[in-house]
């Protein structure tokens, strides 16, 4: 069992974006923890830090009007078009979600389990706690076909 297989559960999450046009449902299989990403494009993309949680693409329901970018050759993100929430993140070819906690309230209970890109961190976004860590360095050995910091 791999280190996030231990946090992957089933249920129901409720979700939506900050108007309340978007709802997302996610009814199945999922990780009930959260990973982090300080790359340059995910800073600029959220004004912050990326933080995320997966779900398989067969356990999420969406209802209302989404807006998508592509933002590299590999990934795009998406976004509520009437109050630009940012949604998810998806791999083209995975086709899982990488869906933001914030829009589903029992996310606030998922522990953080990884931070990448922790050289790129900012000053203002110390994260505490016992999680697995990467700089870019390490994180791009790994996956030789991110440049996050782009």
């Amino acid at each position: 069992m791999s280190w996030i297989d231990a946090h992957r559960t089933s249920g129901r999450l409720d979700g939506r974006c900050l108007c309340g046009a978007v709802r997302i449902v996610v009814d199945g299989s999922h990780v009930a923890a959260v990973s982090v990403c300080h790359c340059g494009m995910c800073q600029r993309s959220t004004g912050y830090a990326y933080g995320s949680f997966v779900a398989d693409a067969e356990a999420v329901t969406v209802e209302g009007a989404v807006a998508t970018y592509a933002s590299t050759p590999f990934s795009s993100r998406s976004f509520c078009p009437t109050c630009g929430s940012h949604l998810w993140l998806r791999d083209n070819e995975a086709g899982e979600y990488e869906l933001f906690p914030g829009l589903f309230p029992a996310a606030a209970e998922f522990p953080l389990v990884s931070e990448i890109y922790t050289d790129r961190r900012p000053a203002y976004v110390p994260l505490a706690g016992d999680h697995r860590t990467k700089t870019q360095a390490e994180y791009e050995a790994d996956n030789p076909h991110v440049e996050g910091d782009a």
